[in-house]
């Protein structure tokens, strides 16, 4: 196992606020794969759904995360999907440890909906963003548990709070004091 951090979790949970705090914590790279996937495609998230469709933005998102994984010392942020595809989840596992971000439903809703348009599972339906969030979590929650080695809930503590609570328990996997 490789030394890098990916935090997973849904869409809001905090994995690129918290992982930017971890990786400063750390003194590692911070990496967040949504972006990476808006560079490499030239155009926002929302406008790649639109043009090309979700299939193509999975595709590019394993293509990212499998050459991410290859580095040492990085914090990696994935996007809420990542853990749809079992290609993704092994190379995160196999590239270090595996945290789970969650959140309760009610924080998440009010997360996302402080960035209306730019997330276009959520913007697409005529549900409620928090009847979505619910619907979405109870396909995704068992993958997220599935894949991860541990798990943080950030509802109500800071990121600094959250990032040196997962640079304790790495150490601890680790086997360092």
């Amino acid at each position: 196992m490789l030394d890098n951090i990916a935090l997973i979790g849904f869409m809001g949970s905090g994995k690129s606020t918290v992982g930017r705090q971890l990786a400063q914590l750390l003194g590692w790279h911070f990496t967040d794969t949504d972006s990476l996937v808006e560079r490499v495609a030239g155009c926002s998230i929302p406008t790649l759904f639109m043009r090309d469709g979700e299939m193509a933005f999975r595709d590019r998102e394993t293509e990212i995360l499998l050459g991410v994984t290859a580095g040492e010392r990085q914090v990696i942020a994935t996007g809420g999907g990542a853990i749809l595809r079992e290609e993704n989840v092994a190379a995160l596992r196999g590239a270090g440890l595996v945290v789970y971000l969650t959140a309760h439903p009610d924080v998440l809703a009010e997360r996302v909906s402080r960035r209306p348009g730019q997330r276009p599972l959520l913007t697409s339906g005529e549900e409620p963003a928090l009847t979505q969030i619910l619907r979405m979590l109870a396909e995704r929650g068992p993958l997220y548990q599935k894949a991860c080695h541990i798990l943080v809930d950030t509802s109500d503590r800071s990121p600094r709070a959250l990032a040196e609570e997962i640079v304790r328990r790495f150490q601890k996997q680790k086997g360092i004091s």
